[in-house]
This record gives structure tokens, C-alpha cells and sequence, in this order.
């Protein structure tokens, strides 16, 4: 498989990993002449593997896994995870872990973000978790998650932006950074000027105003709302606008989507989606076409479907809020962020690209 085309040059130059923490990680204790790396995110709708090896530029994606559980089905209302949204979760990370040891990975970080941070019985499942599936999930914090999605998906950034706006929709929050140019930093978390966790994601606004029956009325109240919470944030970086080449960059199942859509894929995929450049008007026609459709025509797009016909509108109200905030000519679309900034990371931690050039 392709590499991701990632600059591994990109991810930090050796003063700023100096100062950073390591970070927590599970190693397999196999041994093999290309170490393999694993990175799992957990979130609040997904459960989300990438495995891969350090390549030329960046790295090769050897194994994937992606499937829905909804660990933060009803987590809104009760402050607690589910018994069956965590069996959910525990059944998906079992395949997880069989991938892991499939393919020999001899260093992974599994990550869990605002589903478990949120829950009560959040470090219950976690311990459960490592019971169970014999794997450590590690909750980190809005901060690292942010970093983490940053450093992921940075390299699509306009390199002659002065100034661009990265967000993640999730599933319980949003994370969102306004990230300065190349000239201030080679590390991505180095350009950092300021960043919000959002307690709006997917799951949670469509919990909030229902995701089935969504006309324009509520929709425009969806927005307004999602813009409310985010107004103390696009004070702090209203100066990002004014930067040269600035641009906004989403990383998330809901811009991916608006993306299939706008392509017209019968079926979605990724070397299509990665990458591509999309106008306000683009982005306006398919979120409008979303908000005319029903149910069950959501249902039946095949760049949506049943598992998430419920959550594009959700996720189009918080994506329209961040448009509103911050108008932008155009909008990158990013099919990589958290795992592939914690692979990054790992291989840079461990000087994979080095290594590769002294063999």
C-alpha cells in the first residue's frame, strides 16, 4: 500500500522532542528487522487501527480496522458509558488486538479521548478493557488529543499559509487549533498559537436535537447553538483570518462525508478524499443537499449510510459553525489526524527514519 505522504521531516526537530514527555506505550516484545508501529483511537463513535512501518516518506499502512460502536450512546444524559456500548467496544477492540498480533506490531499507543473523560466509570472500562482484551488504553488529555490530530494531518496544510485553522469533529468534542506557518516552527505542535476542546461532537448534538428528523429550522438552531459554544474560542484567534494564505483544515468523518458526496462517489474512498481542495460554494451545495434529504435517502448514501445517518447532520451543523467563525475561501479535507500523528510521533521517538537511511 501506499505510503500516507507524510514529511517525517515535519514532525519536529530534535529540541522540541527533547522537551517533550514520553509518552506512554505498549511493546509486544516481538523482534524483527522493520519495527511495526500501532496506533488506536478509541473515540466516542469509533473505534479506529492503523498499523504501519516507517517508509521514505513517512510510512506504509500495512493493516486498518474501523467500525462504529458507540461508546458514548446515551453518555450525555446519564454521565456514565453504557453496559452495551462498552461490550460494543470490547468486542472491536478484541479484533483490535488480533490484528496487532497478526502483524508482528512491536510498539503501539491506544488511545481513548472524550468518551472516557467524561464517564464515570470511565477508568472502569478501562480496566476492564486490559482484562479482557489485553490491551492498555491510555485517556489523554484535550491538549494531547489536539497535538496529536495537529501533528496527523499538518502536512496538507498550505505550505504558504501564514495562518490556518485545523479541527476535528468527533463523536463527544471538537478539537480545534489555530496553527501558524512553517517559518515559526518545523513541529506542527510547535505552531500552535491557540486551541479549544469543545464539549459539542457528533454523537452528542444529535442527542441534543435528534438526528433523524432534521428540516432547516433546526438545523439553523444547530448551528447558532454549536456557534455559541464556540464564539470564546474565535475571540482568541480572530487574528487567524487575517494571515496570509489562511485557510481552514477538517480532519473528521463528517468533512469526509461532505467530500463523497461533493465527488460523487458511489462508494467512498480515501485516495479520492485525502487532500482535496473544497470552495465555500462546494461545501454550501452538499450541506444544503443534506439537510433536504430524509432519513432514509441518508441512510442509502453509500458515502454515509445507516450507522451514521443520524450523526452527518450533527456533524454538518458543527462544520458550518467553524465556516461561519472563520470564513474561508476554501477548506482542505483530511482523511488522517489522530493515529496517523501518534504513528509520526512513535517513529520519531524512536529515530525510524534514521535508522532507515543508515542501513
Amino acid at each position: 500500500m501506499p505510503s500516507n505522504g507524510a514529511d517525517p521531516c515535519a514532525i519536529g526537530s530534535p529540541s522540541l522532542a527533547a522537551n517533550r514527555p514520553p509518552v506512554p506505550t505498549q511493546s509486544f516484545g516481538w523482534r524483527q528487522a522493520t519495527a511495526t508501529y500501532a496506533a488506536l483511537d478509541l473515540g466516542t463513535n469509533n473505534c479506529r487501527l492503523l498499523i504501519a512501518r516507517p517508509a521514505q516518506h513517512g510510512f506504509r499502512v500495512v493493516d486498518a480496522f474501523s467500525r462504529i460502536v458507540r461508546l458514548g450512546e446515551g453518555l450525555s444524559a446519564s454521565g456514565r458509558l453504557a453496559d452495551t456500548a462498552m461490550d460494543r467496544a470490547v468486542e472491536a477492540l478484541k479484533i483490535c488486538k488480533g490484528k496487532m498480533t497478526h502483524r508482528g506490531v512491536t510498539r503501539a499507543r491506544l488511545v481513548t479521548t472524550e468518551a472516557c473523560r467524561a464517564a464515570t466509570n470511565g477508568l472502569d472500562f478501562v480496566r476492564r478493557v486490559a482484562e479482557e482484551a489485553d490491551l492498555k488504553l491510555e485517556i489523554v488529555d484535550q491538549r494531547t488529543e489536539a497535538s496529536l490530530a495537529v501533528t496527523g494531518c499538518a502536512a496538507l496544510a498550505d505550505p504558504a499559509a501564514e495562518g490556518v485553522i485545523v479541527f476535528d469533529i468527533g463523536g463527544g468534542s471538537t478539537e480545534i487549533v489555530w496553527m501558524g506557518g512553517r517559518s515559526q516552527a518545523r513541529d506542527p505542535a510547535g505552531r500552535i498559537r491557540e486551541w479549544a476542546s469543545l464539549p459539542i461532537g457528533v454523537v452528542s448534538v444529535a442527542e441534543r436535537y435528534g438526528g433523524v428528523d432534521v428540516g432547516r429550522e433546526l438545523f439553523e438552531r444547530m448551528v447558532e447553538d454549536c456557534g455559541e459554544t464556540l464564539k470564546p474560542f474565535a475571540k482568541r484567534a480572530s487574528a487567524a483570518n487575517a494571515a496570509a494564505g489562511f485557510h481552514l483544515l477538517g480532519t473528521s468523518g463528517t468533512v469526509t462525508t461532505v467530500a463523497g458526496i461533493h465527488l460523487g462517489l458511489p462508494r467512498y474512498d480515501r485516495r479520492m478524499v485525502d487532500g482535496l481542495w473544497m470552495e465555500e460554494r462546494e461545501i454550501l451545495t452538499v450541506i444544503d443537499r443534506l439537510v433536504e434529504m430524509d432519513y432514509a435517502a441518508r441512510s442509502a448514501n453509500a458515502c454515509i449510510g445507516r450507522e451514521r445517518a443520524d450523526l452527518v447532520l450533527a456533524g454538518c451543523a458543527i462544520f458550518e459553525a467553524i465556516r461561519r467563525a472563520f470564513p474561508s475561501r476554501k477548506v482542505r479535507i483530511a482523511d488522517r489526524g489522530l493515529r496517523e500523528g501518534i504513528l509520526l510521533r512513535m517513529m520519531h521517538e524512536d529515530r525510524a527514519w534514521w535508522r532507515r537511511k543508515q542501513a
